[in-house]
């Protein structure tokens, strides 16, 4: 029986040939980190569609969202802004002022069933628009479930293009939002809301 040797394969062929596996391979879930005027924004997309849209900072940072993205999708995850120009390109469009809706699939994933109803009823609310916890629990279905609602709204993965920025308190109160109370006034800024 002869004996068996691997090829020996030097620091730069190794990196070669791990960037040539990442060029071919489709990952799970792609991502790239992008400037707005809200902030840094990592930006993820699966086949299926956008899953994530976090803000940087108020996150924990690019590392703690891919972790979360690893425990709860895929550990397979690569950077890869390429695959998310379309997203890049709608989000540009929309703080630019020339876009009120936006056309990129969701992949939702990341939300329950009930959060999953809760953030298609959001998505509804018209540029420019709010409406009450209570009102889109009832677009939810379950018209006494505010409460449940702000909780799924606090969770959204995918806040602007899922804006629960448009989802205010009753009597017109401001309250929480994923990304800091002053990126919700600044973006119902952007679409002509007047806040406070």
């Amino acid at each position: 029986m002869s004996d068996l040797h691997p090829p020996h394969v030097g620091p730069a062929q190794a990196a070669a040939a791990s960037e040539r596996f990442a060029r071919r391979a489709r990952p799970d879930v792609a991502y790239a980190v992008m400037a707005s005027p809200v902030g840094r924004l990592v930006v993820a997309a699966t086949p299926r569609g956008l899953v994530r849209i976090a803000y940087e900072d108020h996150a924990g940072g690019v590392d703690a969202v891919l972790d979360g993205l690893a425990r709860r999708l895929s550990p397979r995850i690569l950077e890869a802004p390429g695959r998310l120009d379309d997203v890049r390109r709608e989000l540009d469009e929309y703080f630019a002022g020339r876009r009120r809706t936006f056309d990129v699939p969701i992949d939702w994933s990341l939300s329950t069933p009930f959060g999953r109803r809760i953030l298609q009823a959001t998505a509804a609310i018209p540029f420019g628009a709010t409406a009450s916890y209570g009102a889109i629990a009832a677009r939810a279905g379950n018209a006494r479930a505010s409460r449940a609602a702000g909780r799924a709204l606090g969770a959204n993965a995918i806040p602007i293009v899922v804006p629960c920025h448009r989802v205010i308190g009753s009597g017109g109160r401001l309250t929480g939002y994923t990304g800091g109370l002053e990126r919700k006034v600044a973006l119902l800024a952007l679409e002509g809301v007047p806040a406070g």
